[in-house]
């Protein structure tokens, strides 16, 4: 009988029961803590779910229990001291995204893991998404040859700023935040990025950041690849966490559009199959397709750091991303193409 990982969540918000309702979803782990600035933010969440102890310090919660691993659900700024934390006590630690707000700090948490042999993995789910995982497949299958030319495509008029009003203050916000998210599937999907070219816009008004970016990149195996992103579009199919895409081969085309079809055509004609996320009783429907997405992300971070294989999205890999987050930044300003 294999024993159960005992892990502590640092972080209480929006996205923690969620995370830890996926992670309840899995077999041979366990959370037996944990901790929020706001105690009592925390010990409402653990009468919930019934976990025992609830900290409002880390590093007390890290001396006082014997935990597996760190699973970081709190906000970007502390994730830094969370992940040096976790190297301070060699505990395995997971991370949400965006790993850091800047390339230089996230460079600091990878080296830091490094250093002491600790596991580092990012929560990076969007990937994981049922839908995406469908065009993954589709690729691979050949059927429709190489892909030359893709469209990822992030667009929708959320009332994003209205349900969440702190993100008025922040002046970096769609690259850094749904960015993370789609610069990591094209990665996924077609590799390293060789080349990054970005133009950003503002088009609501009272924010300090961009809510519109098109970022266009040419990957490592000839795909030229366009992710649009914007919370200032309204448009026929603004389904607000949906993913569509366009991905040109020269055999034929791959696509995802609005709820969930997949459509695979080839010179034999078009093959349409509607690709629905799991379902779980817990899940808010507003996020549908991303909060599925969260339970087969657990598990292959639960197998990497069952077996000490690394895991998909370790944070040598979600480095990576972070590259490209800060390069179309870096475009954005400049604007040069940025070789990577």
């Amino acid at each position: 009988m294999t024993v159960a990982l005992k892990f502590a969540i640092f972080g209480t918000g929006f996205w923690s029961r969620y995370q830890l309702a996926a992670w309840q979803e899995l077999e041979g782990v366990e959370c037996v803590a944990f901790y929020n600035r706001t105690r009592s933010t925390a010990e409402a969440l653990a009468r919930e779910f019934g976990v025992p102890a609830v900290y409002d310090d880390p590093e007390e919660l890290v001396r006082h229990e014997k935990i597996d691993f760190m699973d970081i659900i709190a906000h970007v700024d502390v994730h830094s001291d969370l992940v040096h934390l976790a190297a301070k006590y060699k505990i395995p630690v997971i991370c949400q995204k965006p790993m850091a707000r800047d390339l230089e700090t996230a460079r600091k948490m990878v080296k830091a893991c490094q250093e002491v042999g600790i596991p580092f993995m990012i929560h990076e789910n969007w990937r994981y998404q049922y839908p995406i995982q469908q065009v993954k497949k589709a690729l691979g299958e050949g059927e429709v040859g190489r892909p030359f030319r893709a469209h990822i495509i992030f667009a929708n008029s959320a009332p994003v700023f209205e349900n969440h009003p702190y993100l008025k203050e922040l002046e970096e916000f769609i690259v850094a935040d749904i960015g993370s998210h789609v610069l990591d599937t094209a990665r996924f999907l077609f590799g390293e990025a060789k080349t990054l070219y970005c133009q950003t816009s503002q088009i609501t008004s009272g924010i300090k950041g961009e809510d519109v970016a098109t970022v266009m990149m040419e990957m490592g195996d000839g795909v030229t690849d366009t992710c649009s992103l914007s919370y200032a579009s309204r448009v026929e199919h603004d389904r607000w966490n949906e993913t569509y895409m366009m991905i040109e081969c020269d055999n034929g085309c791959v696509e995802l559009g609005p709820d969930y079809w997949v459509r695979v055509t080839t010179e034999k004609g078009t093959l349409a199959k509607r690709c629905i996320p799991p379902n779980y009783d817990w899940i808010d429907h507003d996020y549908y397709v991303v909060q599925s997405s969260i339970v087969p992300c657990n598990a292959d971070l639960l197998r990497a750091l069952q077996t000490g294989q690394p895991a998909p999205t370790s944070g040598e890999d979600n480095f990576e991303t972070m590259r490209l987050v800060f390069a179309a930044y870096d475009s954005a300003q400049s604007g040069r193409v940025i070789a990577l």
